[in-house]
């Protein structure tokens, strides 16, 4: 069963290389490789007071190799950072993505969300288990359902939401008004296309970087990936025009 069982650990192998080779991780990572159901029973009895005071963020990885659809299940809380994360990438790659509710939750989500573990842990899938005709079949192999593609798309998705957990700060503008832009070079002397959109974005920026949202959050109310941000932010500090923390100011 190439999907519904070699996709995640094959994706997830590739994910965890190139954070070991990341040298800017602002958090660490634990990458966990279990059967399904007893596994993560096994690895909660063992290790639950552990997670529950570290672990800011999770994915459940499973069925992330087939280039069909885009999918997402929530956890059990529904409004984790885990699902905020998902949710905005997942608009952004594909309008389309197929979005769960907590009840049609079939795989270890449902012990890692359990009441009284609740962990931050939702799932980003490409065509979700038991929803196409190959599942838990012999069919369910390289040929009919696994691609290359679909495993790129997997680990693309996987990839954007861990990033953006990792530059996901609460940015807030130093200086009262708006500030001036041309003296510190960040207005365009020649108009030119392109030039009106990039400024505008950088305004509505500013307008709600007040310490109280995340830049996943002003992301979503400028309209335009998180990802479109990062350079920004960048940008901004070094201009001296913005402080950046991990919490609300």
């Amino acid at each position: 069963m190439a999907n519904n069982e070699l996709s995640g650990p094959c994706v997830v192998t590739y994910l965890a290389e190139e954070i070991l080779n990341r040298m800017d991780n602002y958090y660490t990572y634990r990458i966990v490789f279990i059967p399904e159901t007893i596994g993560s029973i096994t690895y909660l009895s063992e290790k639950l007071n552990d997670l529950k005071r570290n672990v800011i963020a999770g994915f459940n990885v499973s069925c992330v190799g087939d280039d069909r659809s885009y999918s997402y299940l929530p956890s059990r809380n529904g409004d984790t950072l885990s699902d905020k994360a998902a949710q905005h990438v997942l608009k952004h790659i594909d309008a389309n993505f197929v979005q769960y509710t907590w009840n049609d939750r079939g795989s270890d989500e449902r012990q890692y969300c359990a009441p009284g573990v609740d962990l931050p842990i939702a799932s980003i899938m490409r065509t979700k288990y038991g929803q196409y005709p190959e599942y838990h079949t012999s069919l369910d192999d390289l040929e009919n359902v696994v691609t290359p593609k679909g495993l790129e798309g997997g680990y693309c998705a996987l990839q954007a939401a861990i990033t953006a957990i990792e530059n996901n700060v609460y940015p807030k503008v130093n200086l009262l008004g708006e500030p001036q832009l041309g003296k510190r070079g960040l207005y365009p002397t020649l108009s030119s296309k392109g030039h009106g959109g990039s400024v505008r974005l950088m305004m509505n920026f500013i307008t709600w970087s007040d310490g109280s949202n995340s830049l996943l959050d002003i992301a979503d109310r400028c309209g335009v990936p998180v990802w479109e941000l990062y350079e920004l932010v960048d940008s901004l500090q070094q201009h001296q025009l913005i402080d950046v923390a991990r919490q609300p100011h």
